[in-house]
């Protein structure tokens, strides 16, 4: 989007934000696992894994990506978007809306 309509001419927002922090209780799965080395479901809180600190948890139809731009960069946007879409886990859909400004959808 940025190469062909140039950084000034639209305005990318991020409509879900990462909140939720995934945790994961280890446990062992080798020989002498039963030793006392773990304790079980006692202070089963966890720790975030490497890699996975926040995520955010969305619902089916929540918007995950806002783009404001003209009418002339409407195409190169919404191909920004088509191929944004691989990048997200699930079935994603790009819609246009004629508003003017950035709105509740």
């Amino acid at each position: 989007m940025a190469k062909h309509a140039g950084k000034a001419a639209f305005h990318l927002r991020v409509r879900a934000h990462s909140f939720r922090v995934l945790r994961i209780n280890k446990m062992l799965s080798c020989a002498g696992a039963d030793r006392p080395m773990q304790t079980g479901m006692r202070g089963a809180f966890g720790k975030p894994p490497r890699g996975l600190r926040a995520r955010a948890r969305v619902r089916i139809g929540q918007v995950l990506l806002s783009v404001r731009c003209r009418d002339a960069h409407a195409g190169h946007a919404q191909e920004a978007l088509r191929r944004a879409k691989c990048s997200f886990p699930g079935r994603q859909r790009v819609s246009i809306r004629h508003r003017q400004g950035i709105h509740r959808v």
